[in-house]
């Protein structure tokens, strides 16, 4: 079982090293992070343990589960060493925080609060499959182009391969804890004013 603690520590050497390729590929500087973002947020008066299961699917069952393949084919194609390393050390590390994430929800699921998080899900899956769908896929209509080589060799890939990618991997796992993720992929799609693809 992957403990917390351990995919905190991860995440911390993730970006990093994430910072370290920024930063040599010539980024300048980025955004400071905002407190308010940080924490964990329930919503009202509602168990500890629907904010958990809200926070866990999205950022682990979802972001993770997705992150393997994606890291996966941005590092096939990456020659540059220090992009390399980084690409090298996070998908091995994105498979223990994918593992961490339906073991957490497997766990919440042998809870009392299991019938409240099911409930949770129903009514919620569909729009993190839309802030998911908005992070990575391109707007409809985009059309399909290359990268050059050199940016390739960074470990970058074109914006449409991530919406390929997005769609193959939707996490048809929530299937064998009786979850109709296919359901809420469909209701994603028709989510309006989805913010802009990563260039």
């Amino acid at each position: 079982m992957v403990r917390p603690q351990r995919a905190l520590k991860d995440e911390l050497a993730h970006a990093r090293l994430s910072h370290r390729v920024h930063a040599r590929a010539g980024g300048g500087a980025l955004p400071a992070l905002r407190r308010e973002t940080l924490g964990l947020k329930g919503r009202g008066d509602e168990p500890l343990e629907l904010a958990v299961a809200r926070a866990g699917v999205e950022v682990f069952c979802l972001g993770e589960t997705v992150a393997v393949p994606l890291f996966k084919v941005l590092r096939e194609g990456c020659t540059v060493p220090v992009a390399r390393r980084a690409l090298d050390r996070i998908l091995r590390d994105e498979v223990r925080h994918r593992d961490f994430g339906w073991t957490l929800l497997r766990s919440l699921l042998e809870l009392p609060c299991a019938p409240a998080v099911r409930r949770m899900l129903d009514r919620e899956l569909h729009a993190m499959f839309a802030r998911l769908r908005g992070s990575y896929m391109p707007p409809a209509g985009a059309k399909r182009a290359a990268i050059p080589d050199d940016d390739r060799a960074w470990g970058l890939m074109p914006v449409a391969r991530y919406g390929e990618i997005l769609e193959r991997a939707y996490v048809p796992r929530f299937g064998e804890h009786g979850l109709d993720a296919a359901a809420a992929w469909r209701r994603s799609a028709s989510a309006s004013d989805r913010p802009a693809a990563p260039t």
